[in-house]
């Protein structure tokens, strides 16, 4: 009898093993025989790069039923976090969303899981010249989504601007000149996402250090030692804020204004001027979209003529193997694959018609003839328009940090420019 028990609850426990591995594998999605490719996704489920996606995705596992992308999809400060957690505990994706800068880029680099694409790239398919080097030896760690992100774009309402009496600003004063008749008006000259620190260095302080120093490479220069970030350079650039604010420009409120209530102030036509990067272009509706324009910001007190109507503008993330999936074959092959129907020109087009990218990097890319305006303005402004180190491109950690807190700080007149540029100085890592 007892020997009949034991077999019995031997037999219970081979079926219970043979459920459980079955679960696990429908958990995984992955049918017996497929590639996997673990994969990190940026996006959610209410923006476009998400949406598109889920639906990239979908269409081309159905074409191709021998991959299969195991994806997590996650959205700004939850990506970057889940990056850290994942790449520390060892469980490391064959493909995600990257960059080559200190936020896109340095927990791949830290971590040892930078991958050169050069010997991958397909030269008939993209264009090469359209894909910078990213490595000290020229590396390509990942594939741009698009030609370079201008960061610090100056949104202009056309129509809401002309109806005060004004047209575009070709001086900075020109801007304060509004500030009385937008007021009366109930309006806000510019409108900034203060809530988010990264906006103030990123979108604004960017073209600032670049403009007053009048060197391109300022920020790049000062990380490596040939400035510094207490310089009366530097200092004048962050007080360039604090004359905003007292001439009326910007808001001392603006440190409570988070990403969607600064697009959507712009978007409800709360606002004459919008501080932001070229991604929000398609964010904003198609009846104000029609009327807005995207500028480099006007001539600025004591810029120099080395950068006039200069932009930030980084190397554009997208997406791109990691060290550990390009070193086996079979799940390099079939996450090349994937990209190319990722990048292919329908979905290259699509996302600059969503404003998610500049222009693309394909060879041969015409840019559609109905393109909306709003689209045709941001090509213009990359085309025409100098571009300059992005601050977040090249500082991060707690000189970062500092400096983002810092600037909100000089916005809500609880600290003077010099006192965080001196904070910064002496946090950064050089």
């Amino acid at each position: 009898m007892k020997r009949v028990c034991l077999i019995v609850m031997f037999s219970l426990l081979c079926v219970s093993f043979l459920i459980a591995g079955g679960n696990q594998e429908a958990e995984s999605g992955a049918a017996e025989g497929q590639i996997v490719i673990k994969t990190m996704a940026y996006g959610n489920n209410s923006n476009p790069e998400g949406v598109n996606w889920v639906r990239i995705v979908k269409a081309f596992e159905e074409q191709n039923p021998g991959i299969k992308i195991d994806y997590e999809l996650l959205y700004d400060e939850a990506y970057h976090q889940k990056v850290v957690a994942r790449l520390a505990s060892g469980d490391i994706p064959d493909l995600a969303y990257m960059g080559a800068d200190a936020r896109w880029g340095a927990p791949w680099k830290e971590a040892g899981q930078q991958f050169d694409h050069r010997d991958y790239i397909d030269s008939d398919f993209y264009d090469l010249g359209l894909i910078p080097p990213m490595g000290p030896k020229g590396e390509v760690f990942e594939i741009p989504l698009g030609t370079s992100n201008i960061t610090t774009v100056l949104y202009m309402n056309e129509k809401l601007v002309a109806s005060l009496g004004f047209s575009a600003p070709q001086t900075y004063e020109d801007i304060v000149a509004m500030v009385p008749a937008a007021k009366k008006a109930g309006l806000d000259v510019i409108s900034i996402d203060g809530a988010d620190g990264w906006a103030w260095n990123s979108c604004l302080m960017s073209m600032v250090a670049a403009r007053l120093s009048g060197n391109p490479r300022w920020v790049s220069e000062a990380v490596q030692g040939k400035h510094r970030f207490n310089d009366p350079i530097f200092v004048d650039s962050l007080a360039f804020i604090t004359r905003m604010i007292d001439d009326g420009v910007l808001s001392s409120k603006s440190v409570l204004v988070d990403y969607g209530a600064n697009v959507s102030k712009f978007s409800n036509e709360q606002a004459l001027f919008m501080i932001q990067g070229q991604w929000v272009a398609g964010e904003i509706p198609p009846e104000v979209a029609d009327h807005t324009k995207l500028l480099a910001w006007p001539k600025l007190p004591g810029e120099k003529s080395e950068t006039a109507g200069s932009v930030a503008a980084a190397i554009q993330v997208g997406y791109g193997l990691t060290k550990q999936g390009g070193s086996d074959p079979a799940v390099r092959e079939a996450a090349l694959k994937f990209l190319r129907y990722f990048y292919s020109v329908e979905e290259s087009t699509q996302r600059l018609r969503d404003g998610l990218i500049v222009a693309p990097i394909l060879k041969n890319y015409q840019v559609p003839e109905d393109l909306p305006s709003i689209m045709k303005s941001k090509v213009a402004l990359a085309q025409t328009a100098m571009n300059t180190d992005v601050i977040d491109a090249y500082v991060s950690g707690n000189a970062l940090e500092a400096l983002n807190s810092g600037m909100q700080q000089i916005a809500s007149g609880s600290a003077t420019a010099e006192e965080i540029a001196a904070k910064v100085e002496s946090l950064i890592q050089r």
